[in-house]
């Protein structure tokens, strides 16, 4: 069976790989320069995954996601994380009814499709960590009552880096949920003109509409796609290096934390979805190696003296790739 192909829900042939890439052409209406960024989402929802996005203010870490949103028939809502937010705002709470004598559930926004956590490093740990059960069980538990999620289910969550003032580090239990860790850059001088051709030209990102974003993939269009990936196979070969990959963390001196067998399980399914939106049905080392790096880069932790010494993340994973054997 031709992976790039699967039936729709009413028989008709769907191009599920068609429609992905249409939905990054879509996003990329009204986002400039942010490539990477953009096929790290649709990695994310191949691979049925949370995405961390991290920048600074300014470079469209909130519109980028508001432009997948608009680019999908998707329910999405929207947070944004302050000091004083309570956990309660994000999943939900018990609310009594005088007239009925009773409680009844008050959902929170965490009850849609595709949650965008704007900020999450702006409010304390205690309501960070409200998203956890949400994010590895895709439930939440009310009063000791189990509450499923719908399906599909993805957190979006935009961060500033932690070296700014009122931020606080996400715990690395919560670190550990995310799929991917997007950097978000500065763009380059050619982009930035680009987008400030866009604004003068009367590009409103509160707007995305105007700006001609429609939706152009579903669910269906998603469940099509996962099942061809699913479909893509992995040689044992591929499977011992990215495992080698993942135990060398283990024993770098510049870590105090390797990455974990969860870790080495993510990266196996990026790469997957990696080399079926390639156009392949088969990964080859070429796909671990680039995705590792938004994959693992948030499962690692730096020695205080590597970090002195100007190592970082990426620089070690880097190192890591270039040493572990590739099969050939």
């Amino acid at each position: 069976m031709d992976p790039t192909t699967d039936t729709g829900p009413n028989g008709d042939p769907r191009d599920s790989r068609a429609s992905l890439e249409a939905l990054r052409a879509e996003i990329s209406k009204v986002v400039v320069g942010q490539d990477p960024a953009v096929t790290g989402l649709v990695v994310a929802l191949l691979c049925r995954g949370h995405v961390l996005l991290e920048g600074v203010p300014g470079v469209a870490k909130t519109l980028l996601v508001r432009a997948l949103s608009a680019s999908l028939e998707l329910d999405t809502k929207r947070v944004q994380f302050t000091p004083d937010l309570m956990p309660s705002d994000v999943t939900g709470t018990l609310v009594y009814d005088a007239r009925t004598t009773e409680f009844s559930f008050q959902p929170g926004p965490v009850f849609t499709n595709l949650l965008l956590a704007d900020e999450i490093n702006r409010t304390p740990p205690k309501t960070q960590s409200s998203l956890l059960e949400a994010m590895e069980e895709r439930q939440v538990t009310v009063d000791g009552v189990p509450r499923p999620l719908p399906e599909p289910f993805l957190v979006a969550a935009t961060q500033n880096p932690v070296e700014y003032e009122g931020t606080y580090p996400l715990p690395e239990a919560q670190l550990d949920r995310f799929l991917l860790k997007l950097t978000v850059p500065l763009p380059s001088r050619r982009d930035e003109i680009d987008v400030l051709t866009r604004h003068a030209a009367g590009f409103n990102p509160r707007d995305l509409h105007a700006a001609g974003v429609r939706p152009v993939a579903g669910p269906a269009d998603l469940e099509a796609a996962r099942a061809a990936v699913a479909k893509t196979s992995v040689s044992p070969e591929i499977t011992a290096y990215v495992v080698d990959v993942c135990r060398a963390t283990r024993e770098s001196p510049s870590l105090t934390l390797g990455v974990s067998p969860r870790g080495a399980t993510a990266l196996l399914s990026t790469a997957r979805a990696w080399a079926w939106l390639t156009g392949r049905d088969y990964v080859i080392p070429d796909d671990v190696k680039a995705l590792a790096l938004p994959t693992l880069r948030h499962r690692i932790q730096l020695r205080p003296e590597a970090e002195m010494e100007g190592v970082t993340a990426d620089s070690v994973i880097n190192a890591i790739l270039a040493h572990v054997p590739v099969p050939r």
